[in-house]
């Protein structure tokens, strides 16, 4: 059995401390940095599927992979961040999931990575539109609007922000990141949906987002 399979039987079994544990193991041995890329990631695309195509995850224990999601996040937050720095606010930035998505676990993975580094956050949450995600980011002052989908069907509609942006006159000055599972396993759907970065999983999510903001400056500036 795989990490991943362990992993989604002791959700099952709505066993949090066993699977909090299970993680401790594997990230004694293999690191903590790649628990999200090898194991997280991989086995919430595994949830995702399972829940949304056949129903075979109940929202209980999807409740339970968020939790212990969340634990995970804490001890690598934990060890990233010295408790005696504290990070400056870098600036206003918006999330949420395109419309037609509910698949939350990654996108509040992002929200929490980016809080630690001090970006301001602005989750809209699910199911968001596109005109809502560049009204938000107009109104906060926002140069990064990231945008997170699940699956192919729900990722084609990030086309829509784009579009928006592009036809508000605001290309450039405010950058699109895209992310999700499935952008790991399509490349080139980012460039397909219009978007300007992606990161690999929600520890490079930062750094994207300062190389996006940095974007939009130099392209106002040179406006």
């Amino acid at each position: 059995m795989t990490i991943q399979q362990s992993l989604i039987e002791k959700i099952r079994l709505a066993d949090r401390q066993g699977a909090n544990a299970l993680l401790d193991a594997w990230a004694t041995e293999h690191g903590y940095e790649r628990l999200i890329s090898d194991v997280l990631d991989p086995t919430l695309l595994l949830i995702g599927e399972k829940w949304c195509a056949s129903g075979a995850m109940t929202l209980a224990q999807v409740y339970i992979a968020a939790k212990v999601t969340e634990d995970v996040l804490n001890k690598i937050i934990s060890m990233r961040i010295n408790p005696s720095e504290s990070h400056p606010p870098k600036g206003p930035v918006v999330i949420g999931n395109i419309e037609e998505d509910f698949h939350a676990l990654g996108r509040r993975m992002v929200g929490t990575f980016l809080r630690a580094e001090g970006w301001i956050v602005h989750d809209l949450g699910n199911d968001v539109p596109a005109t809502v995600f560049v009204d938000k980011a107009l109104e906060v002052g926002a140069r990064v609007i990231g945008v997170s989908a699940m699956i192919m069907t729900t990722a084609l509609n990030i086309k829509m922000v784009r579009q928006e942006i592009d036809s508000r006159g605001l290309t450039g000055r405010i950058q699109l990141a895209v992310g999700g599972a499935v952008f790991c396993v399509s490349p080139g759907l980012v460039g397909e949906v219009g978007g300007d970065g992606t990161a690999a999983n929600a520890l490079a999510v930062p750094d994207l987002f300062n190389r996006l903001w940095r974007q939009s400056v130099e392209k106002e500036a040179g406006a």
